[in-house]
């Protein structure tokens, strides 16, 4: 697979990561862990039959426990550190921060080998990330200090689904079937956590649980696997900045379905995210020069 086009892959998750909040929105009342569980139940056995019709079971075998290790550490810990951020600090500022991932994506990816940082991709994320605060603040962040501690946590999160994508780069040799299994760790490590902290409560009706099934195939499911490709074969670079796509759209598509409203901040966040892709495509190419 050309880098292209692998790049090209992986912003298949960015385009799936945009339905995440309006179809959580349908998937309520059901708490988060029992949510995650849900999901990734759904995306490990997604995951699972695909190595199953492709004939890659059989490769899983050799893999470093290692490897499984990192890949269910990092998809837990990221949405387990989420999920607290939002219960400590309020939602849109946790959010926020939690929403460093991207650039810290392409400020680490300068230290990969056969990489180059150059002004443009910092130019390029630092645009996309004003876009994204706009989106996600409304304008002005607001911080209470006592909420300093839900802070520390999202920032944690945001440190790891970077530190979780680029060190992925290293594990090259790793087949992509290996999110399966990482999924599927992931799966038993919430359903643990859910019968230990929360009360059980069941999608409602038959759009809670088309929700609930299109979240496990899609932004918890397909997105890992397509991202994994990126990360490992594409311009990991031009995807950390492209990943502030990712709000924007799910901007949109609220605004499209009545859950929020049109404003000159989605405007402004449009054009600085463009903006900001623009630079950083610019930035690569450049590089691939």
């Amino acid at each position: 697979m050309t880098r292209k086009r692998a790049t090209g892959v992986g912003f298949i998750a960015v385009l799936l990561w945009s339905l995440l909040a309006v179809l959580t929105v349908g998937t309520a009342p059901v708490p988060p862990l029992l949510l995650n569980a849900l999901c990734f139940t759904l995306g490990g056995t997604l995951g699972i039959l695909w190595c199953w019709q492709s004939g890659s079971l059989p490769t899983l075998r050799s893999v470093s426990w290692k490897v499984y290790a990192f890949g269910s550490i990092g998809l837990f810990g990221y949405h387990a550190l989420y999920f607290t951020a939002l219960r400590l600090a309020p939602a849109a500022e946790a959010g926020l921060i939690a929403y460093l991932w991207p650039l810290l994506i392409v400020l680490f990816s300068g230290l990969l080998p056969g990489e180059q940082l150059k002004k443009g991709h910092l130019l390029g994320a630092l645009l996309g990330f004003a876009g994204a605060a706009a989106i996600i603040s409304g304008g002005g962040a607001r911080f209470d200090p006592a909420a300093l501690p839900g802070y520390g946590l999202a920032f944690l999160c945001a440190l790891t689904w970077s530190g979780y994508s680029v060190l992925a780069r290293r594990l090259g040799d790793a087949p992509t079937s290996t999110v399966a299994i990482f999924c599927l760790i992931t799966a038993v490590a919430s359903w643990g956590m859910h019968f230990a902290l929360e009360e059980t409560v069941w999608p409602r009706g038959t759009w809670g649980w088309l929700s609930t099934i299109a979240l496990g195939l899609g932004p918890v499911g397909l997105a890992f696997y397509v991202w994994d490709i990126g990360v490992k074969q594409g311009d990991i670079q031009m995807l950390g900045t492209s990943s502030y796509a990712a709000p924007l759209l799910s901007t949109v598509i609220l605004v499209l379905v009545g859950y929020a409203q049109p404003s000159w901040i989605l405007a402004v966040a449009a054009c600085l995210i463009t903006g900001g892709a623009v630079l950083a495509a610019r930035a690569s190419a450049a590089n691939a020069a």
